[in-house]
């Protein structure tokens, strides 16, 4: 996985606004998710690497307010076994 890879898409969504909906959205998406203007900046600039992370409200507030479906905003797939898969797993090494 690329590290310099941004981990969530929020300037791609950004880039296919036109100019006016482009500052009227960087006015208003940090009021909405009631974060700073320099707050809302780190998020766009978080990398794959990086420890940092967007809270999930604030995630799910994103997503919203760009229209799209839900887990569509990060840039990887999460992946793993439910909770049953793991406990038969358990189950068939005892």
């Amino acid at each position: 996985m690329n590290e310099n890879m941004e981990k969530y898409k929020i300037n791609a969504f950004l880039d296919n606004l036109t100019i006016r909906e482009y500052k009227f959205a960087m006015k208003t998406i940090p009021l909405v998710l009631d974060v700073s203007m320099n707050t809302f900046h780190n998020y766009r600039r978080i990398k794959m690497g990086d420890r940092q992370d967007i809270p999930y409200e604030k995630v799910k507030q994103l997503e919203i307010l760009f229209g799209i479906e839900s887990d569509t905003l990060i840039n990887v797939k999460i992946t793993g076994k439910s909770l049953t898969q793991l406990f038969k797993g358990e189950k068939q090494r005892s």
